[in-house]
């Protein structure tokens, strides 16, 4: 038991990963034989090119067989920790188990094949025995969706998500792609001369992942969401909402590298294709990220159609703008003594019943960790501002610091500094405690670099932690549960949690292409500063968008 809050979080946060070794896997072999023609017998590209591309499978089979490994053992640990004790022949006898056993072992074959390509890279025999390794790797996902589990229209449903992820894993794996062959192209003429017309083939590839993940989405929402109750008031419509909105955020930066292929192609334009695509490649990537931890964690969500209708798990549309409605900030709390009485409701499985004190602490936490961000984040509208007055508001990431204090004195009341239970013991047996400590300090380190990164010259790579790190929170939150039960509280707590990572995600993408753009030292300022500048002014703008959120957070009582 003592395990099993954070097994429980790390099975969640694993399901993304696990995504992301899949997508590295199928998507760099859907990359080698239509980009770079490796089963023609003329390849599109010399040895190098190719290493490098079989580089990237390698590194995503290793890791899919890591997390797919680990996915297993902690699975077990939890039935382990429910039960007390492991029933094997049951764990072993599940369709679950078999089909991730199946992907482990597959995976493991697979970066074998990796590593036999990266010594002959143009032997077709091992691109043969690649493909026959992950057509039953990718098959076996079927057995390991929520269609699996459904009495009516289960097989077709299990394709549909088969699909689905098959052109998602397409989608990200040519993007991770193209960012490898971009970084070989800097000391490789070859990789270099390769880069314009790579951009132009993959979004052929791209535009034909984007319709079948249209096609395949569509039906999948319809049978799993079958409502607007369901869209806009289970956890798991708010997450497909969310999911929609950052591929659609995706596309837009697709869109452009795509433009940008295509003025080369028709103008021999390759000013904007050299100088500033690979940076929105970038940006792409992190939106793409979160979008499949957002899958990830569709997945241990009951589906909206299974608690559609039930007033106690769904939540109406003007209960959830409640949620979001501006008002007053909380800025008196309640007594520790006052809160402690009624923790026992609070915490309680069946009839859960928090106190009046419970539910102010809640609101007075969030209140005032809102006031931090958005005053952060006005300061750090004004630093955009270029004049001596204005230099003092560079030093706006010094109240991540101030929070980071707060929250760890007043996330976890039950738990110490002022609670009985002791800090490790509350750390790593319960994930919600768990990720609230995470979050402290996520908040200091943010705070920390980020200050630097404004203020002095320090290392330079260390100022893209502060967006690395700030994509890192919004997948936090993103995969962020209270409860392993859904009800109608939980929802709408859930609601402002997937709302803010959504902001964070974006914050930390426009973070990013600020830094990515920005001209080197002496350069002129020109149009790259200035959409650098505007990307970095919207990831603030979603800064404060966080900040009023919690500011305006109520605890639902229901």
């Amino acid at each position: 038991m003592y395990m099993q809050g954070l097994a429980n979080f790390i099975d969640d946060f694993l399901g993304g990963l696990i995504l992301i070794g899949y997508a590295l896997v199928v998507g760099s072999l859907l990359w080698s034989i239509v980009i770079l023609k490796v089963w023609s017998p003329q390849p599109a590209a010399g040895p190098a090119i190719v290493r490098r591309a079989a580089w990237v499978l390698r590194f995503g089979a290793i890791a899919l067989a890591a997390m797919q490994g680990s996915k297993l053992l902690i699975k077990g640990m939890v039935l382990w920790g429910v039960l007390g004790e492991l029933p094997v022949d049951a764990y072993v006898g599940t369709v679950q188990f078999q089909a991730g056993l199946m992907r482990f072992l597959l995976a493991l074959g697979i970066a074998y094949l990796g590593g036999q390509l990266l010594l002959r890279p143009t032997e077709r025999r091992l691109w043969d025995y690649l493909a026959l390794c992950t057509a039953p790797l990718v098959i076996a996902g079927a057995w390991l969706v929520h269609a699996v589990g459904r009495f009516e229209m289960r097989e077709p449903l299990m394709l549909m998500t088969l699909l689905h992820q098959f052109a998602a894993a397409v989608w990200f794996g040519g993007v991770a792609q193209l960012l490898a062959l971009w970084h070989l192209g800097r000391h490789d003429p070859e990789a270099k001369a390769l880069w314009p017309s790579a951009i132009v083939r993959f979004g052929a590839l791209g535009l034909s992942s984007v319709v079948l993940l249209i096609l395949t989405g569509l039906p999948l929402a319809l049978a799993f969401v079958a409502s607007w109750q369901g869209l806009f008031g289970t956890g798991y419509g708010s997450l497909v909402l969310t999911k929609i909105f950052l591929l659609g955020v995706a596309l837009c930066f697709a869109y452009i590298n795509n433009r940008a292929g295509k003025r080369w192609k028709e103008q021999g334009d390759g000013d904007t294709l050299n100088r500033k695509v690979p940076y929105y490649i970038e940006a792409e990537a992190f939106v793409l990220v979160g979008v499949l931890f957002i899958a990830a964690t569709l997945s241990s969500q009951p589906p909206s159609e299974d608690i559609a209708g039930n007033p106690e798990l769904t939540a109406t549309l003007p209960e959830v703008a409640q949620m979001f409605t501006p008002r007053l900030p909380k800025i008196h709390s309640p007594s520790h003594e006052a809160l402690l009485a009624g923790e026992a409701g609070r915490v309680a499985v069946v009839n859960k019943v928090p106190s009046v004190a419970a539910t102010e602490w809640s609101d007075y936490n969030h209140n005032v960790a809102g006031l931090f961000l958005a005053t952060m984040g006005l300061m750090a509208m004004l630093s955009y501002i270029r004049g001596p007055g204005f230099q003092w508001a560079n030093y706006w990431p010094i109240g991540f610091v101030g929070l980071s204090i707060f929250l760890f004195f007043r996330s976890d009341a039950e738990t110490w500094p002022l609670g009985p239970i002791g800090f490790w013991e509350s750390t790593f047996s319960n994930g919600e405690v768990f990720q609230h400590r995470i979050a402290t300090l996520l908040a200091f380190v943010l705070g920390v670099l980020e200050l630097r990164a404004r203020t002095r010259h320090g290392d330079p790579r260390m100022r893209y932690m502060f967006p690395i790190l700030c994509a890192f929170g919004g997948i936090l939150l993103l995969t962020h549960a209270h409860a392993e039960f859904e009800l109608k509280s939980e929802f709408l707590i859930q609601s402002t949690h997937t709302t803010m990572g959504l902001l964070a995600v974006l914050m930390a993408s426009g973070r990013w292409l600020e830094l990515r753009l920005a001209p080197t030292e002496g350069a002129a300022q020109g149009e790259a500063y200035a959409e650098g500048s505007i990307a970095g002014f919207i990831g603030i703008v979603a800064m404060f968008l966080i900040g009023n959120i919690m500011m305006f957070y109520r605890e639902p009582l229901f």
